[in-house]
């Protein structure tokens, strides 16, 4: 049975996961797009989850490594970290109070598998964002719990793979929902918490060295 630090990480990970990944922005809105459409689902959501797991796992054997190698940037990783975490909460509680629809047309023609996948591919591979959030943020986090590292990693890997899985095939039954901006403002809302919260305890954790 894992031990509470070994759960405490892989909770830590599926909250700071989830943050970073349920938003609006380029990707999400594309695999909504293709979800309420009902093209090419399964590449969309595949391409998406695996890109997220193979940046996840290098960022933790970079980061882990590098850190490794000089323990005293543990501190200083740690409250960069928050610094962003806080600033990317205060962006999310910004959106909140300033809510936008995200309601792709559903008709249209169709696109072909394969320009669907590049598309895909390019949204998030090109995407500078992808590897501060996944390669360095959640790799440099995932260090931080030293043996515990790869729990925090799965926990990140798990929201991922859940969070696309559930926007691409339950597109169709949030349609009505997301048309309203209310519901932006709420899961926005509910990220700048989930930020703010994680951005203070890794404050806490670097100025303290726990």
């Amino acid at each position: 049975m894992p031990d509470a630090p070994a759960l405490l990480a892989a909770a830590s990970g599926v909250a700071l996961g989830l943050g970073l990944i349920v938003a609006i922005g380029a990707q999400n809105a594309f695999v909504l797009r293709q979800g309420l459409r009902v093209e090419h689902v399964t590449a969309v959501v595949a391409v998406c989850a695996l890109s997220d797991l193979a940046l996840i796992a290098a960022g933790v054997l970079g980061a882990g490594a590098a850190l490794g190698r000089v323990p005293l940037l543990i501190p200083v990783v740690c409250i960069a970290g928050a610094a962003f975490l806080l600033g990317y909460g205060l962006l999310a509680a910004r959106r909140a109070l300033r809510p936008g629809a995200l309601l792709p047309e559903a008709g249209g023609v169709r696109a072909g598998l394969a320009a669907t996948v590049g598309t895909c591919l390019a949204l998030t591979w090109l995407n500078p964002h992808v590897y501060l959030d996944t390669v360095v943020l959640l790799g440099s986090m995932a260090s931080t719990y030293g043996a515990h590292r790869w729990e925090f990693a799965a926990g990140a890997g798990a929201a991922s793979v859940a969070w696309f899985t559930g926007l691409g095939y339950g597109a169709r039954l949030l349609r009505p929902v997301f048309a309203r901006p209310a519901a932006w403002r709420v899961l926005d809302g509910g990220i700048a918490a989930v930020m703010a919260a994680l951005g203070v305890s890794l404050a806490v954790r670097g100025l303290t060295g726990g």
